[in-house]
């Protein structure tokens, strides 16, 4: 897959973006940084969207932004002048794919149907926007459709929101979900750049659906874990399971028969999306141990050690 969207697979949510106003691109891309989503399809329907793109690209090298609702070849020249990254399409027309195919300019042209799908696999592509969404079928008509062209995979786009926003991720052929809700038009006409940070730090918690797992505490001796997980077990009245090197209390606390990762134990946290969360945390400054990468036999990461502690504990997420 070509590296931009590999990126965006790894972001998770596309905003899409419609601004009528030049002066309301800055903002608004740091208001989208801030909340955690470098990333922004800007939709080529305004007269602002060509100079908006050029700012948020020179202002914030960082940012990943792309084109939307480009119908010629001429808006594709146009939006890539101007710094996006990636084309997007509602429909998909062949002239302006091969195009984009012949410079190498990421294009995802929308696709509601399986004869726009084999359209799209004749032209060379990888990844196609299904849209819209929800009025087309939504997840349902991705299944279906995707099951004949296992090699194809999905961005779908129109009717995505927070409530149905993983249920779409879920399926391993959609590679990121398009839309507005963290951006809508009231927000950004009411210039409420607080709030779209806001919203968009609640769309990446609801993506990467961050839960503890357990809570893993180090003993000096085998007794002495046996005797803390006992007292742990009579505190909150779960089973008290012994295991080679730790004894778990329910799901709640593992008990180390010893000294465990961490100065004082260990934190395991679950999330919906582990190399997401990666991303999305290596973003905000954190570093994993790749040493400490475990795979399922499918090749998925399911397992990851952070490299440094937090208040003495280790920090460990797995792949729920």
């Amino acid at each position: 897959m070509n590296k931009v969207l590999e990126e965006i697979s790894k972001i998770g949510i596309v905003p899409v973006i419609a601004l009528d106003r030049v002066e309301d691109a800055a903002p608004l891309a740091k208001a989208l940084i801030d909340g955690g989503l470098p990333c922004a399809e800007v939709t080529f329907r305004t007269d602002a969207a060509e100079e908006s793109i050029r700012i948020m690209s020179e202002q914030f090298p960082e940012m990943l932004v792309g084109a939307g609702t480009v119908l010629t070849t001429e808006q594709v020249d146009r939006a890539v002048n101007a710094g996006a990254k990636f084309i997007v399409s509602p429909g998909l027309n062949p002239k302006v794919v091969k195009y984009c195919v012949e410079k190498g300019i990421p294009v995802t042209p929308g696709c509601a149907n399986p004869s726009d799908v084999e359209v799209a696999i004749e032209l060379g592509l990888e990844v196609v926007k299904f849209f819209p969404a929800e009025a087309a079928g939504g997840l349902n008509m991705i299944k279906s459709m995707a099951a004949p062209y296992n090699k194809m995979k999905f961005m779908p786009t129109g009717g995505i929101n927070a409530k149905n926003l993983t249920s779409y991720l879920d399926f391993k052929k959609i590679i990121a979900c398009g839309g507005s809700w963290m951006v809508n038009k009231d927000l950004v006409d009411a210039k409420d750049w607080d709030g779209i940070t806001a919203l968009t730090k609640e769309a990446v918690s609801t993506m990467l659906g961050f839960q503890l797992r357990h809570v893993g505490i180090n003993n000096a001796c085998e007794n002495c874990a046996a005797s803390a997980a006992d007292k742990l077990g009579l505190l909150t009245n779960l089973a008290v399971k012994p295991g080679n090197s730790s004894i778990f209390v329910g799901g709640m606390f593992e008990v180390m028969k010893g000294k465990g990762p961490g100065e004082h134990g260990h934190i395991a946290i679950q999330t919906n999306y582990l190399e997401r969360a990666i991303y999305h945390l290596e973003k905000r400054g954190f570093v994993f141990d790749e040493s400490s990468y475990k795979y399922n036999d499918k090749g998925e990461l399911i397992f990851a050690y952070m490299k440094d502690e937090i208040a003495g504990f280790a920090i460990h997420f797995n792949q729920k």
